[in-house]
């Protein structure tokens, strides 16, 4: 115990357990001892027995020449509101404080099968709703960069564990942008695929139509293996998408020379802070040097879009609580609560209208990207803020933190098309700024090309 320095990313890792210089057990080892140590209350629930159990079998496995592929003795963790046959799934509530599910979610099921190593289940903000990670019936997520400061949410939890090296690959959810803000926050990668493209079955909804099933890693090609196992098409979950099986990773080396890049003008860069845009924009100087144009384009009725996310969001979480709001309203968060019975008065034409204009936004985000190969934008307009803040200032505009972290990435959740936030700098005060790669439907590939060559050609400034 404690010998073993484990590569740093999950390919390396996956090499190094292929070629048995390193056993799934002393992965796994260094993963539950670092656990223990841990000050940013990444985990609900630590499941050390079952890993290494887990970490046991993968090693007679691989010993056996029986590799089941990159994620075979992979340490990796659950945002706690995707269930787990026989472990406690919480969704961060006192509602499901004691819940052990019957059943594996499909994602579960999909790791398992590829060897992968489940050590426990990560904090959430209370059942996903809330985009700061510090309302949790287990207390909140700190940032691993500023513990008085908050991960992001929903996915917090799995955000921190992944940036502290607890872990090598975490899964979250993103209704409103929960895989994103902390990606970008904590300084990560997080993927929001293509809604349908990866099973929700055995996840708890927050809203049925916005929510995404993703990875968060430390590097973008650790995504793209991650997203590997992920996707594929389940009858179990009414809103999955049948496609060809596909390498994500595939095209990672590829490069970006001649290709194009998408810059909206208006809604992606108003109310950004200003150190937060620098970094995007000194990104968008490293892709002219490797070769990539950039051209500004135009996205029509963005702020339209990001108020029929928002409607749609209180309407179905409203609905997805409504007996439980009835039943026990004081054993929710005081400020979820609040939340959830904003949802309880609004029009039904409202909502039909949010529907009619998701339609039109995938059409707008559609037309322009005919003529891009991705667009780059902030993945979040504010650094981390401190753990109970509610108002912030951008300027000269105030604006409730709620809707600052969500602002940017909650358009693509209402179209679904897939989003990527990979590290962008930091601000002066060492904070990490996130930048967001879109595209077109189904094309995450691209994004993940896009996100690589950034990283490799990042990681060479000086």
């Amino acid at each position: 115990m404690g010998k073993v320095d484990p590569p740093r990313s999950l390919a390396a890792l996956a090499l190094a357990l292929r070629e048995r210089s390193i056993s799934p057990v002393e992965a796994v080892e260094v993963c539950l001892e670092r656990i223990e140590a841990d000050e940013t209350n990444a985990f609900i629930t630590v499941t050390a027995e079952r890993a290494m159990e887990a970490a046991k079998r993968a090693e007679r496995e691989i010993l056996a020449g029986e590799h089941r592929g990159p994620l075979h003795g992979v340490p990796f963790a659950l945002k706690d509101l995707i269930s787990t046959k026989g472990v406690r799934t919480t969704m961060g509530s006192a509602f499901f404080e004691d819940h052990v599910p019957e059943h594996d979610a499909a994602v579960v099921e999909k790791l398992e099968e590829a060897g992968a190593v489940m050590v426990g289940k990560t904090n959430t903000h209370e059942f996903a709703y809330g985009p700061t990670g510090d309302r949790s019936r287990f207390g909140p997520t700190r940032n691993p960069r500023d513990r008085a400061r908050i991960t992001g949410g929903s996915s917090g939890g799995s955000g921190a564990a992944v940036a502290t090296s607890l872990v090598y690959g975490a899964l979250g959810s993103d209704t409103g942008g929960s895989i994103r803000i902390p990606a970008a926050l904590c300084g990560v990668v997080g993927m929001k695929p293509t809604f349908g493209r990866v099973s929700k079955h055995g996840v708890f909804p927050l809203s049925w139509t916005l929510d995404h099933v993703g990875p968060i890693t430390r590097t973008v090609e650790d995504n793209a293996i991650l997203l590997n196992a992920l996707a594929g098409h389940d009858p179990r979950d009414p809103y999955s998408v049948d496609r060809p099986a596909e390498d994500f990773a595939s095209d990672l080396q590829r490069g970006v020379r001649g290709a194009v890049i998408g810059v909206p003008s208006g809604f992606y860069f108003e109310h950004v802070e200003e150190e937060v845009e620098a970094r995007v924009r000194e990104a968008l100087e490293i892709f002219r040097e490797l070769g990539a144009k950039i051209q500004e384009v135009t996205i029509p009725n963005v702020w339209e879009t990001l108020e029929a996310q928002r409607l749609t969001l209180a309407a179905e979480a409203f609905a997805v609580h409504e007996e439980r709001l009835k039943a026990e309203p004081e054993k929710f968060d005081d400020q979820g609560l609040e939340r959830l019975l904003r949802g309880e008065k609004l029009e039904a034409y409202r909502y039909a209208n949010a529907q009619r204009r998701k339609l039109h936004s995938r059409e707008e985000f559609g037309r322009v990207l005919e003529g891009v190969d991705v667009l780059l934008a902030p993945t979040v307009p504010i650094p981390a803020t401190e753990i109970g803040h509610r108002q912030t200032n951008i300027g000269d505009h105030e604006e409730a933190v709620y809707s600052a972290l969500t602002r940017l990435t909650g358009p693509t959740n209402l179209n679904g098309l897939p989003s990527l936030s990979v590290p962008c700098g930091f601000v002066a005060t060492g904070l990490p700024v996130g930048a967001q790669f879109i595209g077109r439907p189904f094309d995450e590939a691209t994004l993940y090309r896009f996100g690589h060559a950034y990283e490799e050609a990042a990681s060479t400034k000086p």
